[in-house]
């Protein structure tokens, strides 16, 4: 028994749970030594191994298919990696030349940590895209609809009507509109709104009777004018940062050219010979009527002049040439040609009892 207890003191163990005599002949004791230092390899092998196939999953780029990976772990690794994944399809697919390496948006949500970082480009792009579809949505449901009403009571409006409009709410709509960078596409709505527009005040001209022409063409002007002189102070956040500095032109002056070529343009033909007929008959048009045409056509087109020069000449100034001497007599000749027509006409000289007696008398 004490034999025995002497043999059970002398195993002791190791950290690798490998046992040997501590006590005995020298001979066991050094073939057990060396087995379990043989054997303490062999696991550290075993496991630099394991560790060097894990790392090489991550760390290198997938490789075609190739002979299959001894013990079966690596492959299985790889597998896992990127099963969960189409983009692992994708990439590898464009490491190897086969395939172009666009991802869609659905497919960066699967992409691993270690890849993620390189398709942040996408995503954004991906991402402002669909910002920028929901904005312009909003500005068709929301912002369009209420500007478009706020100009339909402003076009039709008569000078001396008070239509309630909310003014700040209009500029508010333009403000948003502009800071979403959809400029171009309210300037293209307001000038399609307004062409439409004023293709219904030239179809309504067209139907006039000539001795009502002047006076409706008139009041489609005068009306026209007034509805600018809300239209635009409105609008002004589109003329500043679109209009002036990317157009490089004014806002008013392109909404009075729409009137020009839409309105003016098709009925100046029609309506030059009725201004000339009433200007060489006084008070059969009002003056102010006459003037206001008259003047309203010079700024929208100044070489509509050279139509009719004496009509203009009598409400434009410097319209005619400059006077030349050796054409006073016509100049005088003239005068009192217009003169005996006014007195023909029933317009008398006045009192010329205090007017100096000349000389000759």
């Amino acid at each position: 028994m004490e034999a025995m207890e002497d043999d059970s003191l002398d195993i002791k163990d190791d950290h690798n749970h490998n046992y040997c005599a501590s006590s005995g002949s020298s001979s066991s004791s050094s073939s057990s030594s060396s087995s379990s230092s043989s054997s303490s390899s062999n696991n550290n092998n075993k496991v630099r191994t394991y560790l060097r196939s894990q790392l090489s999953v991550v760390t290198t780029v997938p490789q075609p298919a190739g002979p299959p990976v001894p013990g079966g772990e690596p492959g299985t690794r790889r597998e896992k990696l990127w099963s969960g994944s189409t983009v692992g399809s994708k990439l590898m697919d464009s490491d190897s030349g086969s395939e172009s390496s666009e991802v869609s948006e659905t497919d960066c949500t699967a992409l691993p940590p270690a890849v993620e970082g390189n398709l942040t480009l996408d995503s954004n792009v991906t991402s402002k895209f669909l910002l920028n579809a929901m904005a312009v949505e909003d500005y068709r449901k929301n912002h369009w609809p209420n500007l478009e009403k706020a100009i339909d009571r402003l076009l039709i409006q008569n000078p001396t009507d008070h239509i309630s409009v909310s003014y700040a709410q209009i500029y508010s709509y333009v403000y948003k509109c502009v800071c979403q960078q959809h400029s171009e596409l309210l300037y293209n709505d307001l000038t399609l709104k307004i062409t439409n527009h004023l293709e219904q005040v030239s179809t309504h001209l067209q139907a006039s009777p000539p001795e009502d022409f002047i006076e409706n063409f008139n009041v489609a002007l005068t009306q026209y004018t007034a509805s600018l002189q809300c239209i635009v102070p409105v609008f002004m956040y589109l003329n500043k940062f679109y209009i002036e500095s990317k157009l490089n032109r004014d806002l008013r002056e392109d909404l009075m050219k729409l009137f020009a070529d839409h309105v003016a343009e098709i009925h100046v033909n029609t309506l030059m010979p009725l201004l000339i007929k009433a200007h060489s008959m006084p008070f059969q048009v009002q003056p102010s009527t006459m003037a206001s045409v008259v003047k309203g056509l010079y700024s929208l087109r100044p070489d509509w002049a050279q139509l009719a020069p004496d009509l203009f000449s009598g409400f434009i100034p410097q319209i005619n040439p400059p006077a030349v001497e050796s054409l006073l007599p016509d100049y005088a000749a003239h005068d009192q040609k217009l003169q005996m027509e006014l007195s023909m006409n029933g317009f008398p000289r006045g009192d010329q009892s205090r007017k100096r007696a000349s000389d000759d008398s």
